[in-house]
């Protein structure tokens, strides 16, 4: 049996065409994790990272990534999006980064919150690798984990 693929016509990598889809407000939320070091948690809880205020730049990198996820997922649609918002939580030595991205079209938001959280917790990292680098350079007990989609809906605009 062959397989039937949706971006595959002829061998060539196509867009799906989602013209005849119904324009309607379309929901995401995201979630990851990033592990830490104790020391590197309180530094962010203490606002003593040397590169700054981690929570917000890494806030405004994943409202950036959101933006882009077309630029950046090969066969993604542009879409209007309508709202996105970034929090971020401590639970010991995890800093979980949760993303809400919403949009008024024809296509899902779930790509845009993945890529947003993905990006965030990227950012973390970089605002705090100082900190968590061993004497050799490395990053034993640094990692991201546990990115998924916590919900995905569709609504009526009514």
């Amino acid at each position: 049996m062959e397989a039937t693929f949706t971006h595959i016509e002829n061998d060539r990598a196509v867009m799906v065409d989602i013209s005849k889809k119904d324009i309607i407000v379309r929901k995401a939320i995201a979630s990851g994790e990033i592990v830490l070091n104790d020391a590197t948690i309180e530094k962010i809880r203490s606002g003593s990272v040397e590169k700054g205020n981690v929570f917000s730049t890494a806030r405004v990198a994943s409202i950036l990534a959101v933006k882009k996820t077309p630029e950046l997922i090969p066969m993604c649609h542009q879409i209007p999006i309508t709202k996105v918002d970034v929090d971020f939580s401590i639970h010991g030595n995890i800093v979980r980064a949760t993303v809400e991205v919403r949009s008024v079209g024809k296509t899902g938001v779930e790509m845009e919150a993945l890529t947003g959280v993905s990006v965030a917790l990227l950012t973390v990292w970089d605002m705090v690798k100082s900190a968590e680098k061993d004497e050799t350079g490395n990053y034993p007990a640094t990692g991201i984990q546990n990115i998924k989609v916590l919900e995905k809906v569709k609504m009526n605009q009514n």
